[in-house]
């Protein structure tokens, strides 16, 4: 009974940084595959062939398209991975902090301690937005900053932490996520599209099939892949558009549905307005004077009933 006492169950939890090393091989695998498809296989030889105005017209258009969705996907996916979703900074205090706020406050320490991957923070603390503290990092947690025992660390607004790209989701890479998710998707329905005639083509007529064994394999798989993530990920982008449209994360989707009226919800329009869109990247401006992207305050809502 002791030694399981002993037991820290966030090795477990660590544990799963291997897996995203794995995922990252995945990712460039399906590029490759889904790239060897596409241009090499089905639509560059169009290209290079010639003949027929329409067909080669079509041909470029498609390779024009997948190779622009194909620098944005990468683009975005790299500012994820590579991006600090946020730390909060050393010795930070709450400013309605006194000085010896934390040498009596043993007892909300203590109930700070996470219990799994990610500490949600309880209920009463975050919606009287009283001051927290986290007891692995010996350091204050500002408002909506959790816990993440993968990484180790205090996240700024973190979301989750993703095994897809061996990093947390939080305040300062969400964006880049949420167009990571947009652009895949939209690589992935035009590589299924693109790829659906060969695939026709491979079940109907056997005169036309590629002589190649590997040339087979990996059609069937490019098309497969790409489908089965299209569906996928469509699932995902409905689920994170509707939390940004609130401007709610993943993990306080259940401490919503306690308010009356979400405090951090300002409109749709604001919200999304937020996240300055369509490219991967913020200008040091941005970095300086939106509150949402440093992580450390919010705007609030002044009618919010908690």
């Amino acid at each position: 009974m002791e030694c399981l006492r002993r037991v820290n169950p966030f090795r477990a939890c660590a544990g799963l940084r291997v897996l995203g090393y794995l995922m990252l091989a995945l990712v460039a695998a399906i590029v490759a595959a889904s790239y060897y498809a596409v241009v090499v296989y089905a639509w560059g030889p169009l290209l290079l062939r010639g003949g027929n105005g329409g067909t080669v017209a079509a041909a470029a258009f498609v390779l024009a398209a997948f190779h622009l969705l194909l620098i944005m996907m990468l683009w975005c996916y790299f500012m994820v991975v590579f991006t600090n979703p946020g730390a909060v900074p050393e010795n930070w205090r709450h400013a309605a902090e006194g000085d010896g706020m934390y040498a009596n406050n043993s007892s909300t320490i203590s109930n700070n301690v996470a219990t799994d991957c990610v500490n949600p923070p309880s209920t009463s603390e975050e919606q009287g937005h009283a001051p927290r503290y986290c007891s692995r990092c010996q350091n204050g947690k500002p408002p909506r900053c959790h816990h993440c025992s993968i990484c180790d660390r205090c996240v700024l607004k973190m979301d989750h932490h993703c095994v897809w790209v061996v990093n947390c989701v939080g305040a300062r890479n969400y964006k880049y996520f949420l167009l990571f998710l947009v652009y895949t998707f939209l690589e992935t329905v035009l590589d299924t599209l693109v790829l659906l005639p060969s695939f026709i083509i491979f079940f109907h007529d056997g005169s036309r099939r590629p002589s190649s064994a590997g040339d087979i394999a990996i059609l069937f798989l490019a098309f497969v892949l790409n489908l089965a993530f299209a569906l996928s990920l469509l699932c995902f982008i409905c689920m994170h558009t509707s939390l940004a449209a609130s401007n709610t994360t993943s993990i306080e989707v259940y401490e919503r549905k306690k308010t009356c009226s979400w405090e951090y919800d300002l409109g749709w329009r604001k919200n999304l307005e937020q996240l300055l869109w369509f490219l991967p990247m913020y200008c040091t401006e941005d970095l300086q004077n939106i509150p949402t992207i440093q992580g450390l305050e919010f705007p609030t809502r002044s009618d919010a009933v908690l």
